[in-house]
């Protein structure tokens, strides 16, 4: 659900003491596998006087029947392998045992009621229950379960109305980015009949009898989850009326490629508007609702920073800002006068990173990362009186530091990777903790240890790696170990729970998260590192933890796998191809693979300020061409075991990305390890996902792996 405060969206889960699994010497010879034809075609392009093939560019055209044709049978041949392994459907047992827990979310005041998600354990869809008080009885307000046979239809709460009569929500089905909102009345749980479509990238906003919103343009037909998505706008709905009545509010017809997001400020004092040229820096404008009209004032222009308003409070605007300070700040800012001079600085910057600000209670709570971990302040609006919020471990992620100003009670999860997701219900008064929800997960935490190490870069950069390990693991090279990484749009990758990894664990397994620059761990400048012209720092960041891994003893070449999806998956991608020899197998997940293309289908082209555009600079094109993962297959390369993987309905990354990569791979592979790839069909880039879904695909992970490092599990 969403906090009622401003929020920028961003770019871009029983184990007794056993011995590790047992490594076969005598593994058997991986099956030979016949892969479907992937017709060539004479295609080339020019870029800058370079002459680029591209063989398989009628793999982009998704919805054709050859490409139909060619998934079909894609999916035959990967399908017909996984179901082979020997001791997938153990894993699998073991994997959905592990599975069927009781998950609950923080509760979401709204009047009288509380609304949260739970899932008894092994529903495909969360379902949303609401009740009176804390103490009341829950009843279902909406169970998505109910509204498609295999579960791909998802429901999330966005916002109640001021008056706590309406609530908005969103529903997405077959894990697209494309949503509607409806509304409900909130006591009695039926729908107004309020529909709003082609929404993308936004939520709702209420004010008065209605709400703000962003959406695109309808489609044409059948272009619906490849055409370039462009021309946000953002519109005011009157609660009873049809689409087609929705006031404009804003919209840039000078500018298509840019992303809107509103909302109001607790105060209903004013309209935030944010415009983004991109998954990087963006502009902020406000328009003063006790005015007529939607006039906008510009606080911060130009896309170079990251500035948004946290609250208003005392006739000021608190603002978190990378501005004169890489690692963030809060600022106070009168609205009547915005000048930078006239700023009252309420946080500095500090030698770790601000990675978010909130308020609730009367109180300013910043949340702060050292080393990858949380740790959280409150204090006064003007920054003093700051005391430190105990959190359950040093180690570990915290969320959810936001309430109502008139609230004295606010709920947020604390996890670990050993640590399930738990919730604490936090008094702003006393500043006290304590346990509102626990889940009961089939596994002894106690039996396994998280560590963080250091390692110094290619260019003597020091990168931080957290690896998770049962106790008294050997360190003797021989350690199935998965990487993990993402490196990129200013993303911070912080310890925590997940069910899957146990698997891993309880195998005698190594799981390792390398924080690579490109992501936000240590700010802006973190970022820089990784991003443009300095993209490869990413990929030498990833190559470094690998080699790390293998000189400490945790891990061999043939016993590591490296695993990433989206920009994660183009990270695996570049690796592979870069340095093959050094990974058994990889996992590219929903990856952006064509980096001379990315930026012509759906939302790439808000990439462009991470990644650069190969048809804007001759500079641009040499430093993409340089890594990117379909141009840099090589023919009669032995390339590790791998799995690509992505989804019909991805219009995120779309899959034409993958399809290509694949159909190089299996062209240019001369070893004998298997290179297939498994398209998930009804399903996106990842959300949403029923659960009966993720079993399969965490099952058929594991098994590929395991299979392919010869390793017999203990089940």
């Amino acid at each position: 659900m969403k906090n009622t405060s401003l929020l920028i969206i961003g770019m871009g889960m029983l184990a007794a003491c056993t011995p590790p699994a047992e490594s076969t010497d005598n593994q058997s010879e991986p099956p030979t596998l016949t892969y479907p034809e992937s017709r060539i075609v004479d295609q080339v392009d020019d870029y800058w006087g370079t002459q680029v093939a591209d063989p398989y560019r009628w793999l982009e055209n998704d919805t054709a029947p050859e490409v139909e044709q060619w998934v079909a049978d894609q999916n035959a041949v990967t399908f017909n392998y996984l179901h082979q392994i020997q001791g997938r459907d153990k894993i699998k047992a073991r994997y959905a045992e592990l599975f069927d827990y009781e998950k609950v979310s923080s509760p979401y005041k709204v009047g009288d009621n509380y609304f949260f998600y739970k899932n008894s354990g092994l529903q495909n869809q969360d379902v949303i229950y609401k009740q009176r008080g804390l103490d009341g009885e829950p009843e279902v307000f909406i169970d998505p379960n109910a509204l498609s046979a295999d579960g791909t239809i998802t429901v999330d709460l966005v916002e109640a109305s001021k008056d706590h009569k309406y609530m908005a929500i969103t529903q997405s089905e077959a894990g697209s980015d494309w949503s509607q909102i409806r509304v409900m009345d909130v006591e009695t749980g039926a729908e107004t009949g309020d529909t709003l479509r082609w929404i993308k990238f936004g939520g709702a906003s209420w004010y008065k009898d209605g709400f703000f919103y962003s959406r695109y343009p309808e489609p044409a037909a059948g272009q619906e989850f490849s055409a370039a998505n462009e021309d946000h706008q953002v519109y005011y709905h009157k609660l009873g009326t049809p689409q087609s009545e929705d006031e404009l509010v804003y919209r840039n017809g000078d500018n298509l490629n840019l992303y809107h997001w509103v909302g109001v400020t607790e105060d209903e004092r004013y309209l935030i508007l944010y415009a983004a040229s991109g998954t990087d820096g963006y502009e902020c404008y406000f328009s003063d609702l006790s005015n007529p009209g939607w006039e906008f004032t510009p606080l911060f222009t130009g896309f170079e920073h990251k500035s948004y308003i946290v609250n208003h409070v005392n006739d000021k605007f608190l603002v978190r800002t990378d501005i004169d300070a890489p690692k963030y700040r809060v600022v106070a800012i009168d609205p009547n006068n915005t000048s930078k001079d006239a700023w009252t600085e309420v946080i500095p910057e500090k030698e770790h990173l601000l990675e978010g600000a909130s308020t609730g209670g009367g109180k300013l709570f910043a949340t702060y990362l050292e080393n990858a971990s949380t740790r959280v302040y409150k204090m006064n609006y003007d920054g003093s009186n700051a005391e430190q919020v105990q959190l359950p471990d040093n180690t570990g992620s915290a969320g959810g530091f936001g309430a109502r100003s008139d609230e004295n009670t606010l709920y947020y999860t604390f996890t670990s990777f050993t640590y399930p997701a738990t919730i604490y219900r936090y008094d702003i008064i006393t500043g006290e903790s304590s346990v509102f929800y626990q889940p009961a997960v089939k596994f002894n935490p106690d039996d396994y240890e998280s560590h963080q190490v250091f390692f110094k870069s290619k260019d003597g950069t020091e990168v931080p790696m957290f690896i998770v390990h049962k106790k008294g693991l050997a360190m003797d090279g021989n350690n199935p170990t998965m990487l993990y990484g993402y490196g990129g749009f200013n993303v911070s990758l912080t310890p925590s729970f997940s069910t899957s990894n146990i698997i891993l664990l309880e195998n005698g397994g190594v799981y390792a998260m390398v924080n690579l620059r490109g992501g936000g761990e240590f700010g802006e400048e973190w970022h820089k590192g990784g991003m443009l012209l300095n993209k490869q720092n990413v990929f030498d960041d990833f190559i470094g933890a690998a080699e790390t891994l293998i000189s400490k003893g945790y891990t061999s070449n043939e016993k590591l796998a490296i695993a990433g999806g989206s920009n994660g998956g183009l990270l695996v991608g570049a690796c592979m191809t870069q340095r093959p020899e050094l990974f058994k197998v990889a996992f590219p997940a929903v990856g952006v693979m064509d980096m001379l293309r990315y930026n012509r289908f759906t939302v790439g082209w808000g990439w462009i300020p991470e990644y650069g555009c190969a048809d804007s600079s001759k500079v641009d094109f040499d430093n993409l061409y340089a890594y990117s993962p379909l141009h840099n297959l090589k023919e009669g390369v032995d390339y590790p075991a791998t799995m690509v993987t992505t989804a019909d309905h991805d219009d995120r990354v779309v899959p034409a990305h993958s399809f290509k990569f694949a159909a190089r791979l299996q062209a240019c592979h001369a070893g004998k390890d298997p290179v297939i790839i498994r398209i998930q069909e009804r399903a996106g880039h990842g959300a949403g996902k029923p659960t009966a879904v993720i079993i399969e695909e965490q099952t058929d992970k594991w098994a590929f792996m395991f299979d392919n490092m010869g390793v017999s599990t203990k089940y």
